[in-house]
């Protein structure tokens, strides 16, 4: 017979986790553990990005560079993660050569920061709240191991390619096919090198960014005691703005695929989506609300982007900027009007999910406040992104910039108007959803996300599950 012993536990089982009481007495398990799941954090946001890269450089024909694809590869994922890269070259005396690039490819820049953020949010999903010192010092394992990790590809990030231009004048060039063959004999180089310090700044700027949104549009993610009475007002925005974003590069994913399958070119087509895709995305997203750009193309090279946009930067005069809005688009394709219905029914959607999941009795008034600020901050923080400013310009002999030897791609966005567009836009809709969630929302809902810790409870006391409910939304 087994004999049960009536005795009860004098005292509980001891928490464990990280940032609990119990953990405190182990400081250095503690904090090698932090250091592994930064370390996971930071090689899996480096590891997309990488394969990311790749399989966009792969595609747009880099594989066949002259031993230069790593380098061209580690100064993409660089420019990803926010660095600069400067391009430089020369002919021995005979010539030297002005370039700059500044871009982002935000395939590869959306794609592991989505990695980077998921993963660090990770091990903090069983905990209602954490301590405050606990987060601070994990953020910090994440940012020094990223930075290291950039430096590195910074220092990989440079190489050197000799230039044939020989055969790049025309009849209607003599003096660029001249020059072209003087300078083949002068074995002139192009490459381009990585700016360490403003790399690492940019990068610093870009991880605390990453880590920032992650909290900001996790609802299933802890926060700090002192900051839970603020999540309902933030988080349920925030999400709805991250998959407004999410849904714009669907739609553009969609629509690349059925260009490359219909319309040939599909090297070319893959690449752009493997690279730039957001680009173009979040681009529509800002001219469908009435935002604009501006910008030119000059000389042999272009945009990797859609024929109608090229075109427009390239309708200008020659001194100019040419703008980029709904009228120049649809100037030239009339389908181009279709950016506005489609802003429309997105953002809509966009306020009745964050209203829907606000908590029930929130006057409509807050809901269009909420909204407003959110999607004003989203496109002040997303329109810069957009930014693509390339030159390329090669003197001979103190003659610069020789017909068919340079060229120059600006597109510039007016970010002001495009984010206070997007605050208006966020006030009418937000509105209109505090008005219809009532009626979307279930009767059996709970008025909160998930509530605070009860006064007086611990914090982060190890995985509980009456935080957030077994079926907890998030994202």
């Amino acid at each position: 017979m087994v004999r049960v012993s009536s005795r009860l536990p004098t005292t509980p089982p001891p928490a464990t986790g990280p940032g609990t009481p119990g953990a405190a007495g182990d400081p250095v398990r503690a904090g090698l553990r932090i250091a592994l799941q930064a370390l996971a954090a930071v090689a899996a946001g480096y590891a997309v990005m990488a394969v990311t890269a790749g399989l966009g450089l792969w595609a747009a024909g880099a594989a066949d560079l002259p031993g230069g694809f790593g380098a061209v590869l580690a100064a993409v994922v660089v420019m990803a993660a926010g660095g600069q890269v400067e391009i430089t070259g020369s002919a021995g005396s005979l010539a030297g050569a002005q370039g700059e690039l500044t871009a982002m490819p935000l395939t590869v820049t959306l794609l592991g920061a989505l990695a980077a953020g998921a993963v660090f949010l990770r091990p903090l999903r069983h905990h209602a709240v954490v301590r405050a010192g606990d987060l601070a010092a994990r953020a910090a394992a994440v940012t020094l191991l990223w930075l290291a990790a950039l430096a590195g590809l910074a220092a990989l990030a440079r190489h050197d390619f000799r230039l044939s231009l020989g055969d790049t004048g025309t009849s209607e060039e003599p003096l660029a096919d001249l020059f072209g063959e003087l300078l083949d004999a002068a074995n002139p180089t192009v490459g381009f090198r990585t700016l360490l310090g403003p790399t690492l700044g940019h990068g610093l700027l870009w991880i605390l960014g990453v880590l920032l949104v992650a909290l900001l549009v996790s609802r299933a993610s802890p926060l700090p005691a002192r900051l839970l009475r603020h999540q309902q007002a933030i988080r349920p925005a925030a999400s709805a703005m991250l998959l407004l974003l999410l849904a714009y590069v669907a739609v553009g994913l969609v629509v690349g695929l059925v260009v490359a399958a219909t319309r040939g070119h599909a090297a070319e087509t893959l690449a752009v989506l493997l690279l730039g895709l957001p680009n173009v995305s979040w681009l529509a997203l800002g001219v469908g609300i009435g935002g604009s750009w501006e910008g030119r193309v000059e000389g042999p090279f272009g945009l990797p982007m859609p024929q109608v946009l090229d075109a427009v930067l390239r309708d200008g005069d020659g001194t100019g900027l040419s703008t980029v809005d709904l009228s120049s688009l649809a100037a030239q394709d009339a389908r181009a009007w279709w950016l506005l219905p489609v802003a429309a029914v997105l953002v809509l959607a966009a306020a009745l999910l964050a209203a829907v999941r606000s908590p029930a009795g929130v006057p409509a008034w807050r809901h269009a406040l909420h909204l407003g600020v959110g999607f004003g901050l989203t496109m002040l923080a997303v329109t810069p992104l957009t930014l693509v400013e390339a030159r390329f310009g090669l003197s001979v002999l103190g003659i610069g910039d020789l017909g068919g030897l340079g060229g120059e791609v600006v597109l510039r966005p007016d970010v002001w108007r495009t984010a206070g567009l997007a605050l208006l836009w966020g006030l009418a809709t937000g509105f209109l959803a505090g008005l219809l969630a009532p009626r979307l929302r279930h009767p059996g809902r709970l008025p909160t996300d998930a509530p605070g810790p009860r006064k007086g409870a611990p914090e982060s006391q190890g995985p509980t599950a009456g935080a957030h409910g077994p079926g907890a939304p998030g994202i």
